[in-house]
């Protein structure tokens, strides 16, 4: 069968650090096409040099059999490339129509026709049996609606090919069920779909192939019906894994946190709970469920409106990160692009950020202890930099989230 995509021994290096090492990716007509890996696997990397965001250092790239060079977003699209991304980005105060056409609008003379734009909005939407009026605003829908609406605009583009950013991470199993039916309906029109997920019941249900990144390097590409899941563990950690769900030996000690009817307006209601000393606690819920309020109010970046706080038996009051860092708390976030790192600064310079009163003396910075300091932790968390001078914003997100890590663990040394 002809190949629509065809990536060809990529290569990427940031600052002298390999991020991908001769990786080979291909798609076909109508197929899903799974990509994974860990966390800085590469996975990100190899989509945005498809995308045109950023530019290979060798390889190739083929469309329909065709090389192809993509400097930029706009040229990908041209080539019906289109990518619905993890963090969707709408207009909350424009429509559906007028979202689905910006940039492109239908028209005549500098005037938009919006019954027209409409009009091709609702047929789209209907051919997938999707009930969203081309009419509203895109502040007034779900998390899966947005991501149907980015599907559709792909398909006014005249997408080829479609790359799926983690599309269930934020969703109910019943709106993963409408995604699947919406994709399957892709695929019927002969357009290929990058599917990329950690979530391996997914994959089983709605992948026809595979491809799984190591340490930026290509490990391999199977049918998903020649493979275990045990076997895909393996490709992705490069070791067997005798239990995907370990039994834990923890043994929970003293109450270290309580929060009692902890509410904040228009945010999250009467929230109680008591995290134990050796515990594991989840807050479990959907994206505007008030999960991330809950806990920036409680690291102290938010005030709550009513509730009490209690660490090790103390009443507090945490007006600010600070005072939570001073109580022993650590807050690895959900966005580490705006709350978790300084992405101007070096990663040795982010890894240090919150432990740097200890590493001197009489008022003195000590700049030795602090670069030892962080070369320990990036040796430890098997960090891929070239230099703790590096600038953080050039790692992979999965080296990123690492350097997080290491600012908080960095406390323990």
């Amino acid at each position: 069968m002809e190949k629509i995509l065809e990536m060809e021994n990529i290569c990427k290096s940031f600052n002298g650090v390999k991020v991908l090492q001769n990786v080979s990716f291909d798609l076909r007509p109508g197929e899903v096409h799974a990509l994974i890996g860990e966390n800085g696997a590469g996975k990100s990397t190899l989509m945005k040099i498809l995308m045109g965001v950023y530019q290979a250092d060798s390889g190739q790239i083929k469309i329909c059999g065709e090389p192809v060079k993509i400097h930029n977003p706009a040229q990908a699209l041209s080539l019906g490339i289109s990518m619905v991304h993890q963090e969707l980005s709408p207009v909350p105060e424009m429509s559906v129509a007028e979202n689905i056409f910006i940039g492109r609008e239908e028209g005549r003379f500098g005037f938009v026709n919006h019954s027209k734009q409409e009009q091709i909005t609702s047929e789209i939407l209907g051919t997938f049996n999707l009930n969203i009026s081309a009419k509203r605003k895109m502040g007034s829908l779900s998390v899966s609606e947005m991501q149907m609406v980015e599907i559709t605009k792909s398909i006014c583009c005249n997408a080829k090919f479609i790359i799926m950013d983690e599309p269930t991470s934020a969703i109910t199993e019943a709106e993963v069920h409408k995604l699947f039916e919406v994709i399957r309906c892709l695929c019927e029109q002969n357009i290929g779909i990058i599917y990329i997920s950690h979530k391996m019941d997914e994959l089983y249900e709605i992948a026809d192939r595979v491809t799984v990144l190591r340490d930026g390097c290509y490990v391999g590409t199977r049918p998903i019906p020649e493979l275990s899941q045990q076997e895909l563990i393996r490709m992705m950690v490069g070791r067997e894994i005798t239990e995907v769900y370990p039994e834990s030996n923890n043994k929970s000690g003293d109450v270290i946190l309580s929060v009692r009817k902890l509410s904040r307006d228009h945010e999250f209601h009467d929230i109680s709970f008591d995290l134990h000393k050796g515990e594991r606690l989840g807050i479990a819920g959907l994206m505007g469920a008030g999960r991330s309020e809950l806990v920036m109010t409680l690291f102290g970046d938010r005030k709550p409106k009513s509730g009490e706080i209690y660490v090790r038996g103390r009443k507090v009051r945490i007006n600010s990160p600070a005072q939570a860092i001073r109580l022993k708390m650590a807050l690895v976030t959900e966005d580490r692009k705006r709350y978790g790192l300084n992405l101007l600064a070096g990663t040795g310079t982010n890894i240090v950020t919150v432990v740097e009163r200890k590493l001197g003396r009489l008022g003195f910075f000590s700049t030795r202890k602090a670069n030892a300091l962080s070369d320990e932790m990036i040796r430890r968390l098997n960090v891929k930099v070239k230099s703790r001078s590096q600038i953080v914003s050039s790692l992979s997100g999965g080296n990123q989230q690492k350097v997080v890590l290491a600012k908080w663990l960095a406390e323990d040394i």
